[in-house]
């Protein structure tokens, strides 16, 4: 039987670790009950290259790709329609971006989105964002405001 024709049992969703948007959508799809099993593996990593041998992982760290357990592969917006289905209470979500033109427009509008804050934290190197106004952000802690110019010598408030 085709790769394309087989149920779908179990998802391997590959997301880029070094996003702060895709860490924190992957915290987000472990914390939804799943209809379908979802694994959540770092793009490019040793794990998702044992796992998947024969995919392009350098194509996979350039958007979101999941991977079926019948060898499916799904890429961009159809990759997240497909993590969409496989959550409870987004099937009929999924089902009308995926087959209605409105919906298509949508979902890609959202990847398209997605994509372009996640370029933009690539150009911050994915770790600290530094601005001149002292507030900079760090995907760990959130925003935080060092007023400028004044550091660790800076005098007490008086």
């Amino acid at each position: 039987m085709p790769a394309t024709h087989r149920p779908v049992r179990r998802l391997t969703v590959l997301y880029d670790a070094g996003c702060p948007l895709c860490t924190q959508l992957s915290g987000w799809l472990e914390r939804r009950r799943q209809l379908v099993p979802l694994d959540l593996v770092p793009a490019g990593s040793e794990r998702a290259r044992r796992l998947l041998p024969g995919l392009d992982h350098a194509a996979t760290l350039d958007e979101i790709t999941v991977v079926g357990d019948g060898g499916q592969v799904f890429r961009g917006t159809a990759a997240w329609i497909t993590v969409l289905w496989a959550l409870d209470g987004y099937r009929a979500l999924a089902h009308r971006l995926a087959t209605t033109t409105s919906g298509a427009a949508l979902a890609r509008g959202a990847v398209l989105a997605a994509a372009r804050l996640r370029e933009t934290t690539r150009q911050w190197g994915g770790a600290t964002y530094p601005a001149t106004d002292g507030w900079r952000y760090d995907p760990r802690t959130g925003w935080v405001f060092e007023p400028p110019g004044c550091d660790t010598t800076c005098p007490a408030d008086g």
